[in-house]
């Protein structure tokens, strides 16, 4: 049986008669962009900038090294990279080989990539050399060693290390020509509806589920997405969070390129990030719920000059924060997206009402939308609170290689269960979704969710842990961070203990616990599951008592 779960022929011939799906690559798009904007800036980063024909150009002689090293059309190539521009020529770089790039995080480690790569069967690995506080090369090193398919080791940024590959160096002899001719030949064999990218869910159970990504609707995504903003090539976009993630690529990557338009590239820290956002005068900012603040920053007046617009994810938007940025002249509004598909935005010309309390209404008008009662296909009426539900020209019809999981992730019909409560409101005349929390018992640390089963589950093979719980803490940066109740045998378990238990399973730093709370037993409901709503309550109101404690600090 297939690991792919395709659309029905009939959708796919439905999506292109009306205009929607393309017949090129993802490759192909780029060409054509290039080709009509070759001057215009394509990337604005801290570490350099490209035109459109430059960009084009780097990343054709990277796919032609990238096939003299023996990686074939279909290869998945792991990415855990930063940030910067070489990152951006990779992905392109790599796309326009024929191989598929798989978007794990550079945060996530053994746990995490050991599953992820033998699911996809990854021939290759590329890391970013230098990160902070931890080499990505010897662990990409490690997890090639006995693997059982993963043959390359690419860097980024590694000058001369020789325990990789440097894609810097990859074509770099190639005649340009050359590199376009093979290009050229490698993309006359790929289908527009064939796997371009594995994204990575947030996570239900366990390790992420690999979510296929395929060439024209994904281009389509971005494209809408470009769209549902009024983009032009003069539009600057600007991302601060993880590039190399379905956020990052949807709207900062193919969103703005579709159009032709420039992204100015940035890294989560404010200090560096601002000044570059204001030298490159961008006029659109997308702000994760980590970077709310960031209209507080001083930096934030001069970047503030040329924005025209405003977008904020992540979380609840708080009310201070639209009053604030409408004081300061600036149109905001609001994104809700997933990996899986799903895009909403609150575009110009939605009422304030509507930006403010709402994440708006779907991009594609193929986008079906439905609010069922949880764990039924039972649809509720407008007003009423339930799972949100879809389908459309963009949105999967099934993970991959995940027959059992699929079952339960998607209704007889094909909608797919996000897992996030919501519910359908009237504004303006326009059905705006507004969301109203999670199903699923998932932790939203800035953007990345963390499953909470899974990390309880890697609590309890700590040998002194014979129970444990884990809520979601509210953080006034992050939104929430992760708080393990545990049931330890002899003395209390520290954050220490736990930090180093998590460190030897060798578990991306952001799932791991935060805080911890020892208790004598885990408290349970009347039916017998684990009372979350009590210790949600519980650790709000610590919290909240020790900041006053310590005068509203934490």
């Amino acid at each position: 049986m297939s690991k792919l779960v395709g659309y029905p022929d009939e959708l796919r011939r439905a999506y292109r008669d009306a205009g929607l799906w393309g017949t090129r690559t993802i490759a192909q798009e780029l060409r054509e962009v290039a080709r009509v904007h070759p001057l215009r800036p394509a990337v604005i980063a801290l570490d350099g900038e490209l035109t459109f024909a430059e960009l084009d150009e780097r990343a054709d002689r990277l796919a032609a090294g990238l096939h003299r090293l023996g990686l074939v059309p279909g290869d998945p190539v792991l990415f855990q990279v930063t940030n910067r521009l070489g990152a951006i020529v990779a992905w392109y770089g790599v796309l326009k080989a024929g191989l598929v790039p798989v978007a794990t995080l550079a945060a996530h480690r053994g746990h995490e990539i050991g599953e992820i790569s033998r699911r996809v069967g990854a021939r290759a690995h590329l890391v970013e050399a230098g990160t902070r506080g931890f080499d990505l090369v010897e662990f990409a090193v490690r997890q090639r060693d006995g693997h059982p398919t993963l043959r390359h080791v690419l860097t980024l940024g590694a000058g001369d290390d020789d325990r990789g590959v440097a894609v810097e160096t990859l074509g770099q002899d190639v005649d340009p020509a050359e590199a376009r001719r093979t290009v050229d030949r490698i993309q006359a064999g790929i289908d527009a509806d064939a796997v371009a990218v594995f994204q990575l869910s947030g996570g239900t159970t366990g390790v992420p589920k690999v979510i296929p990504r395929l060439h024209a609707e994904y281009w389509y995504n971005a494209r809408a997405y470009a769209g549902s903003w009024g983009w032009t090539a003069e539009t600057r976009v600007a991302h601060l969070i993880p590039i190399i993630h379905n956020a990052g690529i949807v709207c900062a990557v193919h969103g703005p390129h579709s159009v032709g338009a420039c992204l100015v590239l940035g890294t989560a820290d404010l200090d560096e990030s601002l000044p570059l956002l204001a030298r490159a005068g961008a006029t659109h900012v997308l702000l994760g719920h980590g970077h709310f603040k960031a209209v507080e920053h001083p930096a934030f007046e001069a970047v503030a000059a040329a924005v025209t617009q405003v977008v904020l994810s992540g979380s609840k938007v708080p009310a201070a924060l639209f009053d604030d940025l409408e004081r300061r002249g600036l149109w905001s509004g609001q994104l809700f997206g997933m990996g899986e598909g799903l895009f909403l935005t609150t575009r110009p010309g939605a009422s304030r009402t509507a930006r403010a309390t709402t994440v708006g209404t779907p991009l594609s008008e193929r986008d079906e939308v439905r609010i069922l009662e949880p764990g039924t296909e039972t649809e509720l009426p407008d007003g009423e609170v339930g799972e949100l539900c879809c389908r459309g020209p963009y949105t999967l019809r099934g993970y991959f290689d995940a027959e059992a999981h699929n079952k339960q992730a998607f209704t007889s019909d094909g909608f797919y269960r996000t897992g996030d409560l919501a519910v359908v409101q009237a504004h303006g005349g326009e059905k705006c979704v507004a969301i109203e929390g999670r199903i699923k018992d998932l932790i939203n640390r800035g953007g990345e969710k963390i499953n909470a089963e899974e990390v309880e589950l890697l609590l309890l093979r700590h040998p002194r842990v014979s129970a444990a719980a884990v809520v979601a803490m509210p953080d006034p940066r992050l939104g929430e961070r992760t708080c393990a109740f545990v049931v330890a045998d002899g003395a209390p378990l520290t954050l220490e203990d736990v930090r180093r238990h998590f460190a030897e399973l060798d578990v991306a730093k952001f799932k791991w616990p935060e805080r911890v709370e020892n208790v004598e037993a885990i408290p349970r409901t009347l039916v017998g599951k684990i009372d979350k709503k009590r210790l949600h309550a519980e650790i709000t109101a610590k919290l909240a008592a020790e900041a006053v404690t310590t005068g509203g600090t934490r």
